[in-house]
Order: C-alpha cells, then structure tokens, then sequence
C-alpha cells in the first residue's frame, strides 16, 4: 500500500471519528454542556468549550478532507488527541466518577479504555504525519530528478 493512501486512510478514520463525535455533541448539547459544567477543570470555560469543541472537531474534519490542508489537519488531530488524553490522565488521576463528554457511543468507555483509545489515536495521528511528510519528500525528490533529468 502506497504512503499516501495509508495517510487517507487515517484522515478519514479522524474525519469520521470528530464528525461522530461533534455531531453528537451538537445533538445532545444540553447534556454536553451540563456535563462540562461538572467538571473541575472544564466548569468555569463550560459555555465556551460546549459550542467550541465540537466546531473545533468538524473543522478539523474540513481541513483533513482536502488534501493540500490534510498535513495541518494531522497536527490539529495530534494536537486534540493530546488535550484529550491530558484531560483523560487527569480525570483518572482526580476524579473518575466523571461523566464522559465524548458524544455517541464512546460515553460507554471507561475512563482506563478512554485513556488506551486517545494513546492509540495520538500514535495514528503521529504515524500519519511522519508518512505524510515522508510522502510529500519523495514527491519533492521526483519532481527535482525530473527537472534535472
């Protein structure tokens, strides 16, 4: 399997992960953003953080869709999937009768298999950036032996 397709593989596993979860957010925003509100760390920003994630979630869905944009989409997937994993350790750690704000079936998850998940989502994230530049470098090397050639 070329790099390149492997890299589109894991944009779309991201898209449809943040357009899953975003979505469901959106459609149980009541309890979403009640749910925030009880949490330490997220109650005083709960407003913000309810309407901000889940825009946050289907942007970077758009930006990993088109691929001139999808590398920046890659670092914004790592970049939620280490907030994310950061909260995770921190409701673990604090105060694991927390709800999960996750949205749609990943509420059902444990605080420990959350924590395994995000950690297996910012290794895809990881991978995919490192295959990506890897990809656009031997596009980079092909284009240079052309116009050399």
């Amino acid at each position: 399997m070329k790099r390149t397709t492997f890299v589109e593989l894991i944009a779309y596993f991201f898209i449809i992960l943040f357009l899953y979860t975003g979505f469901s957010k959106l459609m149980d925003f009541y309890v979403f953003k009640e749910q925030l509100a009880t949490s330490p760390l997220l109650a005083s920003v709960s407003g913000v953080v309810a309407i901000g994630l889940p825009a946050i979630e289907i942007i970077v869905s758009i930006i990993l869709f088109l691929p001139k944009t999808r590398l920046r989409g890659l670092y914004a997937s790592l970049a939620l999937m280490s907030l994310f994993t950061g909260y995770v350790i921190y409701i673990i750690n604090f105060n694991d009768q927390l709800p999960c704000t996750c949205g749609g079936i990943l509420q059902e998850l444990s605080w420990e298999e959350h924590l395994i998940v995000n950690i297996a989502f910012v290794a895809l994230a990881i991978t995919g950036i490192i295959l990506s530049k890897k990809s656009t470098a031997a596009s980079g090397q092909k284009r240079t032996m052309i116009a050399h050639g």
